[in-house]
């Protein structure tokens, strides 16, 4: 079992990061704020006025630690990566999938089946943990699961399978608003905005989202895929269409239900945000770290892996699909078993 690394999470603005042998050192105004050992990173994310040396990129890119730069706010800037691992084969394999539309579309039909599931299993949840119910939400879940049906019954053209994703996404998001229990009049939810964020809510799910995307992208990496050839999401250049096609999987459970408990739990607050003239609706520094915090320590939890029946840190799932993803590219398995939460 692969073990389970740490992801270094710069936020305060003006530090540096340098090479100081196999550590990664953090500075600011030359005092020193942390060492880190190469070797227990998976990934580095810096948000905001970071700066890394060079020598500090290379012991990265040798020991295969991600580095990603996003601004203060969480948009996402750039990458830095070293040599492409992994089989050429495999990637030559998953391109050849990429162009065969029955294969390539059986594989976004697993994704969104899982993601129908999931947020199913979400809003049920809720619905049960709340006394008396919530008849909105069980409606919701009733047509997620009729969605669900017509997935597993027959396999449908690719234009119809993101035609249900989308169907999907919007009865979810249309009951998200009542999953807030708490803190009503600080976070509305409205319907999912994105660029940019225009509520409190979108902002933290958009931030959340991010933070999933980098831990699949470093997973897909990991095992030799090409986290940019996806099999839901098209082509575009820039776009880690297959990391965006794996956290369809990981959204409702991992991401949603963090943001929710954050609130629900009055971890963050309504002034630990702020909206810029634009509409953009921005989380301050100390709201992030709140969500950072939480969010690695959600990672942690030991969960029984439903496919592989194994206990695992929540925080290895990406790299346990990104696995049974590349074992299905390479004709060990008959098809992808996406995750779908218990």
């Amino acid at each position: 079992m692969k073990k389970l690394l740490n992801t270094l999470y710069i936020t305060t603005q003006g530090t540096y990061l340098h090479r100081d042998g196999e550590t990664v050192t953090v500075l600011k105004e030359k005092e020193v704020l942390l060492r880190v050992p190469i070797h227990t990173l998976e990934g580095i994310v810096c948000f905001g006025r970071v700066s890394v040396s060079p020598p500090a990129m290379g012991l990265c890119a040798e020991h295969g630690v991600l580095i990603s730069y996003f601004s203060e706010h969480g948009e996402f800037w750039a990458r830095v990566q070293g040599p492409v691992r992994g089989n050429v084969l495999l990637r030559r394999q998953q391109y050849r999938i990429a162009d065969d539309v029955p294969h390539s579309t059986a594989i976004a039909q697993a994704v969104v089946m899982a993601k129908a599931a999931n947020c199913r299993t979400t809003l049920l949840r809720a619905a049960r943990e709340r006394e008396g119910g919530l008849p909105n939400v069980e409606a919701a879940a009733d047509r997620l699961g009729r969605a669900l049906d017509t997935l597993l019954r027959q396999q449908l053209p690719a234009d119809q399978v993101r035609g249900v994703e989308g169907e999907c996404a919007q009865q979810y998001f249309g009951v998200f608003d009542s999953l807030i229990l708490q803190q009503k009049e600080q976070f509305v939810f409205r319907g999912r905005s994105r660029r940019p964020p225009l509520d409190a809510v979108n902002a933290l799910l958009s931030f959340v989202y991010t933070l999933l995307v980098h831990d699949v992208t470093s997973a897909l990496e990991s095992v030799g895929l090409d986290p940019y050839v996806g099999f839901l999401h098209v082509d575009r250049p820039g776009r880690a269409s297959l990391a965006l096609d794996l956290i369809e999987e990981f959204r409702p459970v991992l991401a949603d239900r963090l943001v929710l408990s954050l609130i629900n739990r009055q971890q963050v607050a309504g002034d630990g945000f702020t909206k810029a003239e634009s509409g953009a609706v921005m989380m301050d520094a100390a709201t992030r770290r709140v969500v950072l915090e939480a969010w690695q320590k959600r990672k942690q939890d030991e969960v029984r892996h439903p496919f592989l029946d194994e206990a695992a840190p929540l925080g290895l799932f990406p790299y346990l699909q990104a696995l049974l993803l590349a074992r299905h590219v390479r004709g060990d398995l008959d098809a992808y078993p996406a995750l779908v939460w218990k």
